[in-house]
């Protein structure tokens, strides 16, 4: 029995052979099976909410529909409030950064867009 590729999506082990094509079962991602390895995986890629990857360094800014409930304080995040030099961590919330006039604070890359 041949070894199939992970999944470049979600990394699922469990992704077989249709064609000429690979697929994942978990995720639905499609690829070519004949484009090999050329891509270099540095774990899993953080996205914005419009898609679009980020990077350490990378200057965000908060877009939500309500303010950001602060935990265990009574301040508040606005809508359209930036965030500069974000830092990508593991985890539920993946993005870990300060916020002026709020502190060190970790977010969601789901709430967040590259600006």
């Amino acid at each position: 029995m041949s070894e199939f590729p992970a999944c470049p999506e979600c990394s699922s082990p469990y992704a077989y052979e249709d064609g000429i094509q690979y697929v994942c079962p978990e995720c639905g991602h499609e690829w070519s099976g004949e484009a090999g390895d050329d891509s270099v995986d540095d774990g899993p890629q953080v996205r914005d909410a419009n898609g679009n990857p980020l990077a350490d360094g990378d200057t965000v800014t908060v877009t939500v529909i309500k303010d950001l409930k602060v935990k265990g304080a009574s301040q508040v995040v606005k809508v359209g409030t930036k965030v500069k030099n974000i830092r990508l961590v593991e985890g539920d919330h993946d993005i870990d950064c300060k916020v002026e006039g709020v502190g060190p604070m970790k977010l969601k890359s789901q709430f967040v867009k590259k600006a």
